[in-house]
């Protein structure tokens, strides 16, 4: 094979992840280019920082900055992977400019802009029979008189996550939970007092511990057919302001009917390489209602990875050897976590989940996110050992908080 270096868009756990695939496949180091420069992949032996560039979301500074970067690193195949929304939307729309340079696998500009952005997602649902929790939106100009037509507690997202991701305001959540129209209006006044001026998504709460959630992460190759479909049973979410809705443990399962209804989806829509949804199991009429779907490999994707069905691999066998490749749909039982075992224990409340747990951690079955003994480093052991410590404060802190207020 070719002889191959992983350029990784972004800096941060998805990022770690997606090199500590790219190592446990090829054995090779990956690069990374991004706006910044996150903790997560500091100190790493797997994964480098090679460019940080803060203008990077800018459309020429980012093919300069690509086309730049692939002149000093001639000789080897680059394999090009968007590790963050923004990312995949700066491939799609520069793709012309790239795909000389670089392998990689994107979709169609128009289809990121279409499926990332939640109002037009939930259109595409509706349009192929998925089910969705009751949703409605508002404005930055109607959101003071709008009626909901549905009963609080009403969860309030924006509908842009990029536009939301470089926004700044006290109190900021990545998801907010309102439990009355007070709570609803101090929210929706807060986000608007900031940068952010895009629509917001209105949803019904639907009832259910973390352990309700499923993720699903599925690899769609360049004949835009589906070649990987993994799915995971989250038992606990993150519980900072910035972490909401991201998984701090995750046990994969299988759900072939489910799997098959999201085949189809990709299918029909034409998609082109990684994809992410999220999703919550509705006991109230027994349907898996989705959230929303990430035009890249999740942040906890590596769950994938652990369970046996590296990542890397199905998107190298695409894009640089152009293998043939089937339907692959894992069903293998593992844990993955990346905070730590004691968290899981003291938080996770249904027992015969727990007793699951601690089995396939009894068995061996169980990988951490961000420890890699291959990567063992002194400065990353101190920074993994106060970064696990740090979780029992910020659960203690945070558990349960979807409000305003810190």
């Amino acid at each position: 094979m070719e002889q191959i270096l992983p350029v990784l868009l972004g800096s941060d756990a998805n990022v770690y992840g997606m090199a500590r695939s790219f190592y446990m496949e090829y054995g090779v180091t990956s690069l990374a280019i991004g706006k910044g420069a996150l903790a997560a992949t500091a100190n790493s032996k797997l994964v480098q920082m090679a460019v940080v560039e803060p203008n990077l979301e800018d459309d020429a500074v980012f093919v300069k900055t690509l086309q730049a970067f692939a002149a000093a690193h001639t000789g080897r195949t680059l394999v090009l992977v968007s590790c963050g929304d923004n990312y995949t939307g700066l491939m799609a729309r520069n793709r012309a400019a790239l795909e000389g340079l670089y392998k990689f696998a994107c979709p169609t500009p128009e289809l990121v802009e279409q499926l990332d952005t939640k109002e037009y997602f939930y259109q595409a649902c509706e349009a192929h029979g998925l089910a969705y929790p009751k949703t409605f939106g508002c404005t930055n100009q109607n959101w003071k008189t709008v009626e909901i037509p549905f009963e609080f507690p009403c969860i309030i997202k924006a509908s842009n996550s990029v536009a939301y991701w470089n926004c700044r305001f006290p109190h900021k959540k990545k998801v907010f939970v309102a439990y009355n129209r007070e709570e609803y209006e101090a929210i929706c006044a807060a986000i608007y007092s900031s940068s952010y001026q895009d629509n917001l998504v209105l949803q019904e709460y639907i009832p259910g511990d973390d352990n309700c959630m499923r993720v699903l992460n599925c690899y769609s190759g360049r004949d835009h057919k589906v070649h990987l479909m993994a799915l995971g049973r989250p038992l606990l979410e993150e519980q900072t302001p910035e972490g909401i809705g991201n998984y701090a443990a995750i046990m994969s399962i299988k759900d072939e009917e489910l799997m098959g209804r999201m085949k189809a989806f990709l299918e029909d829509v034409g998609w082109e390489g990684f994809s992410n949804f999220d999703m919550k199991y509705d006991s109230r009429d027994g349907q898996y209602k989705l959230f929303e779907m990430n035009p890249r490999q999740g942040r906890s994707s590596f769950f994938v990875t652990a369970s046996g069905y590296n990542l890397a691999k199905w998107l190298v066998e695409d894009v640089v050897e152009n293998k043939p490749q089937g339907l692959t749909i894992a069903d293998t039982r593992h844990l993955w976590m990346i905070a730590p075992a004691g968290i899981i224990k003291k938080y996770l409340k249904d027992q015969e989940l727990l007793a699951e747990v601690r089995k396939l951690m009894k068995e061996g079955k169980v990988t951490h996110q961000l420890f890699c003994k291959e990567d063992f480093t002194l400065k990353r052991a101190i920074w993994y050992a106060k970064n696990q410590l740090n979780n029992y404060r910020k659960y203690k802190r945070y558990f349960g908080n979807k409000s305003l207020r810190d």
